[in-house]
């Protein structure tokens, strides 16, 4: 190795997923961030030039060394968030979806017609997912597509990998005309505008930003709209995002209307390929993960707002023991809170109560499921790796070869006795807030800035 090729080596203990039910975790590596962002290498101690990458890095001011209660894990990745619903975080949780969406989300999602708005409202939500150590983010936008170039914008400034989508709502039956496409073909037009305008961002930008085909959902869109989506999605080969069997009222709308599932419905317009994913799916059915998997589509988990919307609780470990894609979303507003950790919390709350079950009245050999219960190493690697498989990207792990996409987190409270490595990392996945972050690295580039780990 050169190290005149390489841009950082970061010195500290490294946590990385392996697969669903293990991670590695290893003491006083050498992390070697090439200029082009990606991993180039890690040295152990027993590795022959160790101390020789380590001196050299040091005198040039390459070496980021970590203390000790300090560790590097992969960002995450949040595979559902709807930017524009960001000041609504928190609000309306105890109403119900139709209510939810007619009275707070579509009211606020329509002043994004106001460009400032959005400029002020998408700073701000990027900075904060990248505090929280979120540094891919596959994003819902509104109808307005120079809004989405605002979002666009706003992740290149705070260096965060963005999918936007140009979000598609046509049926005017289910959207309100204060906020709605006029008509499909407007709506397709609008949509493949927006693709041109972001591969035009992209020519200049530090960090490319992703166009994603993005039907609202079934409910919200038209046969004719949802057609043309299936067909731009081909065109430039774009990932899709939607949501899918998210509750009883949206898993019901398909069979009243379309007498199919809503995943059919999706499938018969071309809108499932092996770079959808779909949120939600609290009420999928077996068939509909047949067809899932068949098609490669992926899952975002979104338990804090699954909690809130979705009228049951995902079984995420059997989806993970059929090998279907699976990541992690905050559901920004339907989830309160814009920290993978604290949905990492939920997924295994969650789980857990499908496990034990929640009717006291049942006796004890009723009272739960078969499903089994989640750990917090199967949601980490919902996480991290889940969200990289469910975009395709080289990312999510710590490995040569894969993205630097970083957060260095120091252990929110002291060891008061010796701990095993399973130990530190539960801990952190439990315990750790934004405060706990201090760096964030984003392809190789520095997004956020702590003062704990040093530079010598």
């Amino acid at each position: 190795m050169s190290i005149i090729s390489i841009a950082t080596i970061i010195d500290g203990s490294t946590i990385t997923s392996t697969n669903p039910q293990t991670i590695t975790f290893l003491n006083h590596q050498l992390v070697c961030i090439d200029n082009s962002g990606y991993i180039d290498r890690i040295l152990s101690p027993n590795d022959t030039d160790y101390e020789a990458v380590k001196a050299t890095a040091k005198r040039k001011q390459q070496l980021l060394s970590l203390n000790k209660d300090e560790y590097l894990l992969p960002g995450f990745i949040d595979l559902h968030i709807h930017a524009p619903q960001w000041p609504n975080a928190g609000l309306a949780l105890d109403r119900s979806l139709n209510e939810w969406l007619n009275t707070y989300t579509f009211p606020l999602e329509a002043k994004y017609q106001e460009i400032d708005f959005a400029k002020s409202v998408y700073n701000n939500l990027v900075q904060e997912l990248v505090n929280n150590g979120t540094t891919t983010a596959l994003y819902f936008g509104t109808i307005h597509n120079q809004a989405n170039l605002e979002l666009a914008r706003a992740c290149n400034r705070h260096q965060q990998r963005g999918f936007i989508g140009q979000v598609t709502m046509d049926n005017r039956e289910q959207t309100p005309g204060y906020y709605r496409d006029r008509s499909a073909q407007k709506a397709i037009t609008k949509a493949e505008t927006f693709i041109h305008q972001l591969m035009d961002f992209n020519k200049t930008a530090l960090l490319h930003q992703t166009p994603v085909i993005t039907p609202r959902f079934v409910p919200s869109c038209t046969p004719e709209s949802l057609k043309g989506l299936g067909q731009l999605a081909r065109q430039y080969d774009l990932p899709i995002q939607s949501h899918c069997s998210e509750s009883d009222w949206e898993n019901n709308y398909a069979l009243e209307n379309y007498h199919q599932r809503d995943a059919m419905v999706l499938d018969q317009f071309g809108l499932l390929t092996n770079k959808t994913i779909m949120a939600h799916g609290t009420l999928l059915n077996q068939s509909d993960l047949d067809l899932f998997k068949k098609a490669g589509v992926a899952i975002a988990h979104c338990p804090i707002s699954n909690a809130y919307f979705g009228n049951a609780v995902l079984s995420v470990s059997q989806i993970l023991e059929q090998h279907l894609k699976i990541g992690l979303g905050t559901d920004i507003s339907g989830g309160y809170s814009p920290s993978l950790y604290r949905n990492i919390n939920q997924a295994i709350v969650s789980s857990r109560m499908l496990h034990d079950g929640v009717d006291s009245s049942l006796p004890p050999a009723r009272r739960g499921t078969k499903v089994a219960a989640l750990t917090a190493k199967n949601a980490f690697y919902l996480a991290t790796v889940g969200g990289a498989e469910s975009l395709h990207l080289k990312t999510g792990q710590i490995n040569p070869g894969y993205l630097a996409d970083f957060q260095i987190v120091q252990a929110p409270y002291p060891a008061f006795m010796q701990q095993t490595t399973d130990d530190i990392f539960e801990k952190l996945m439990y315990h750790t807030t934004k405060d706990n972050i201090t760096h964030v690295f984003v392809q190789g580039k520095l997004a956020k800035e702590g003062h704990y780990a040093t530079q010598r």
